[in-house]
């Protein structure tokens, strides 16, 4: 299954395609099983693909790699389509797949007597495969695409019911924040790029691994790569002073509280400073800002949370 990783994320997009298409004419029973075996099966593929990497990993000693194909190349710049598995994606997939497959069964019910019930499978299953795409890829840039794919579908569930303004609203403020932290984490990519001359993740923690320590200073290219870099996870994970989006993000169907909140979006912040774990370790200065806006954010939501009176805004 391993070499066969593109599966994972593939299964849902399907998923998507197929009740996006197809599923004004079927009736919500074949919506379901199309929304629900897609991610279940991507789920179980991941567990096989899990279960492969431990025996990979035990004689190998280094993650799994595999360069699928060339998509962008201009001059010294290659994005190629690479996914790769290590311990950190282990612990990612298995929760997106798996937390992301109970959802899509609560949701079964949550919204049998709702409209736009095939749309809101379509972008649910949508969500999925870009927060795939995003835990699997091989490099910032194919990351970068996962990380625009969630913001994008999370607009759309969070602003699912659109005839609704404050509904509406929600989702746009969602959009519109999120992109100014995405481009810090642009701006990031960048400097690393520019810097090292590629954003594989192999390769480019190679070198930051022995670039000199002079050049890691308080202002050194890791400081400000890193910065930026955690600029662009305060938009997805909702940190000060970023973090005005979320408690709109009520405004969608239950199931996508809980699919942002508890098993993706949110995370995925979390994510990318845990994968540039080593520029960060590189940078303490950065790591320092990260440690002080994390116990802000925690210290400030949970002041708002003792004076809150719905339960979904506590949370």
């Amino acid at each position: 299954m391993l070499e066969y990783l593109w599966i994972v994320p593939l299964l849902p997009l399907l998923g998507s395609a197929a009740n996006g298409i197809f599923g004004a004419k079927w009736p919500n029973r074949i919506v379901d099983w199309v929304a629900i075996g897609s991610t279940g099966l991507s789920f179980l593929a991941a567990l096989e693909a899990v279960r492969e990497f431990f025996d990979y990993f035990t004689e190998n000693h280094h993650p799994f790699q595999k360069a699928f194909f060339t998509w962008i190349a201009a001059g010294n710049f290659r994005a190629g389509f690479d996914l790769q598995m290590d311990q950190l994606t282990v612990v990612m997939v298995l929760v997106v797949t798996g937390v992301g497959w109970l959802i899509h069964i609560y949701a079964t019910g949550y919204m049998a007597h709702e409209g736009g019930y095939r749309r809101f499978f379509s972008y649910l299953n949508l969500f999925m495969f870009f927060m795939l795409i995003l835990v699997l890829a091989a490099n910032y840039v194919l990351l970068f695409v996962g990380w625009e794919g969630v913001g994008l579908s999370s607009y759309l569930l969070i602003g699912f019911y659109f005839l609704k303004k404050s509904a509406s609203d929600a989702g746009k403020k969602a959009f519109i924040v999120n992109r100014i932290g995405d481009f810090g984490f642009m701006l990031g990519m960048f400097l690393l790029f520019k810097t090292f001359g590629t954003l594989d993740f192999v390769a480019l923690f190679a070198k930051a691994d022995s670039w000199p320590a002079d050049a890691m200073g308080h202002l050194g290219t890791l400081t400000i790569a890193g910065l930026l870099l955690f600029t662009g996870a305060c938009g997805k994970s909702a940190q000060l002073p970023l973090y005005v989006w979320l408690p709109d993000a009520m405004e969608g169907p239950t199931p996508v509280s809980a699919l942002i909140h508890a098993a993706t979006m949110v995370t995925a912040g979390v994510y990318v400073v845990a994968r540039s774990h080593i520029l960060f370790t590189h940078a303490p200065t950065a790591m320092l800002v990260v440690a002080i806006v994390g116990c802000a954010t925690a210290f400030f939501a949970a002041t708002i949370g003792l004076v809150q009176r719905d339960i979904k805004k506590v949370l």
